[in-house]
């Protein structure tokens, strides 16, 4: 699967625009950012409110250390409980993670897959190296019903075993972060998943369906 748009409310465009231009160094056309194959297009938020909102952005396994140390100098790291700011996940993850805060308090990760090609690239890392946009958060009152959703709609099936209050539904290039809408955001365990007014575009999936959430205020769309 892969997220091919997000349609993301944000308390002040042009600022937010500007972070991902010069502290992320992305492509920027008017308020629509570039992430490899996938735009991420900034929309006054409105009466949605922010915050919560958790994307994940794949880079090559190859340059993860490189893409660490160059995050760092532009970024402070989200720590766990044990103070811990570099995740390595094993089994259907095979990955390694880094966490930091955007703007309105996004919950944002650069995350490397083993599974996929190594980038070309050498020396300092730049962030026109990330690929995609490979996760969205989605809360859910019931996890499992949005799993079954997803999958009758899609053709998703999880990257590993879900559980009631957490379900990873997609591939290594795409995935919906399906938690319960109580499950406070990992690493730092502070806030709480908000996806209010999001809409996302899907390719590489059972196209011309959708799945939404009205009460919790979320879309999502194949094409």
């Amino acid at each position: 699967m892969r997220i091919h748009q997000i349609d993301l409310p944000v308390s002040d465009v042009a600022a937010t625009v500007a972070y991902f231009r010069d502290e992320l160094q992305l492509p920027v056309e008017g308020s629509a950012v570039r992430i490899g194959w996938s735009t991420l297009q900034l929309q006054p938020a409105g009466s949605n409110p922010v915050g919560g909102v958790h994307l994940a952005f794949n880079v090559p396994a190859n340059r993860f250390e490189a893409a660490t140390d160059w995050l760092k100098a532009r970024a402070t790291l989200q720590r766990d409980l044990k103070g811990h700011d570099h995740f390595t996940f094993d089994g259907r993850w095979d990955s390694e993670s880094i966490y930091f805060t955007g703007p309105d308090g996004l919950i944002l990760e650069l995350i490397a897959r083993r599974r996929l090609p190594a980038g070309e690239c050498e020396g300092g890392f730049h962030g026109s190296e990330m690929t995609c946009i490979s996760e969205v958060g989605l809360p859910a009152e019931h996890v499992g019903e949005v799993q079954a959703n997803a999958q009758n709609a899609f053709g998703l099936e999880p990257l590993s075993q879900p559980t009631p209050h957490f379900a990873p539904l997609g591939d290594d290039e795409g995935l919906l972060i399906v938690v319960d809408a109580t499950r406070r955001w990992f690493p730092e365990q502070k806030v709480l998943p908000n996806a209010r007014g999001i809409r996302v575009v899907l390719h590489d999936v059972v196209p011309g369906a959708v799945v939404e959430d009205a009460a919790l205020g979320w879309h999502l769309r194949s094409a």
